[in-house]
């Protein structure tokens, strides 16, 4: 009798942990199976054409990507839980595990390498400038010399320019990328610059569309890639999604759809991890 007891009571124990286990597992794998699972992946809320919150839900290249890619590893679009990914908090979320993955015109980097992975690179970009449309005196970086140069307080993007290609050149420090198209369009500066896909997602708005135009200097190479958790096999995973992407054509549509306003002249997709440096 009181073998039957302790049988009984073990049994439940086993029971117990299996399914503890199986539920852990399926929490921990993103890519095993949808199944009725959330998968968490961080964007930008703030950045038009690329990663942006509206009240319709979420837009941008960078969200076609990661809804492509959750796709992929078994995932529908409601069961994605979008989280904002400011540049300065994006190691600390997937190294505390608060995201599976991150899409959020992130440049892969040795630094950055060595505190997380990168699947990718799906995206060549390119630091530029934006000009007025009608603007003809700016032809090349050299003739930023003598003119106002806005970027975003905190960025290093205007300061790399004056270092290295126009050194003459007046920077303006503005809170927002907002902020300086508007100082472009009232003529109170004359160039704006970061990531050409940021300026091109920007001019790419309606109330802005024909009012801009991007250089096309190619100052810098910048590879967005998608950033795991150090040492995640969601890296092999995504890679796949990503090659996926660009053979059935999704690459090329979610490129015109974001960029294609602005007359962005993309890079071709790039090949898994061919960095250009």
């Amino acid at each position: 009798m009181k073998l039957r007891k302790v049988t009984a009571a073990s049994a439940v124990v086993l029971a117990l942990a299996v399914s503890a286990t199986a539920c852990g597992s399926n929490d921990k794998d993103p890519g095993s199976s949808g199944g009725g699972k959330k998968i968490a992946i961080g964007i930008k809320f703030d950045q038009p054409g690329l990663g942006q919150k509206t009240p319709q839900g979420y837009s941008g290249f960078d969200v076609d990507v990661a809804k492509y890619v959750a796709k992929k590893l078994g995932y529908n679009e409601d069961q994605i839980e979008w989280k904002e990914s400011k540049s300065a908090d994006r190691e600390t979320m997937l190294q505390r595990g608060d995201v599976q993955f991150i899409a959020a015109t992130y440049s892969i980097t040795p630094e950055r390498e060595k505190k997380v992975d990168f699947a990718g690179p799906y995206l060549l970009a390119h630091q530029d400038v934006l000009l007025r449309a009608d603007d003809d005196s700016i032809k090349s970086p050299a003739d930023l010399n003598n003119k106002k140069l806005c970027s975003v307080t905190g960025s290093t993007s205007a300061q790399n320019v004056k270092d290295k290609l126009a050194p003459k050149a007046n920077l303006q420090q503005y809170p927002t990328y907002s902020a300086c198209l508007t100082g472009l369009q009232n003529k109170a500066i004359d160039a704006l610059t970061t990531d050409d896909s940021i300026l091109a997602g920007y001019a790419s708005q309606a109330q802005f569309k024909g009012k801009f135009k991007l250089g096309g200097f190619k100052m810098t190479n910048e590879n967005y890639g998608i950033g795991v958790k150090k040492g995640s096999d969601l890296k092999a995973k995504i890679n796949k999604a990503l090659e996926d992407m660009v053979a059935d054509g999704s690459w090329d549509k979610a490129v015109k759809a974001n960029f294609g306003p602005a007359n962005y002249q993309n890079e071709p997709a790039p090949k898994i991890g061919d960095i250009k440096s």
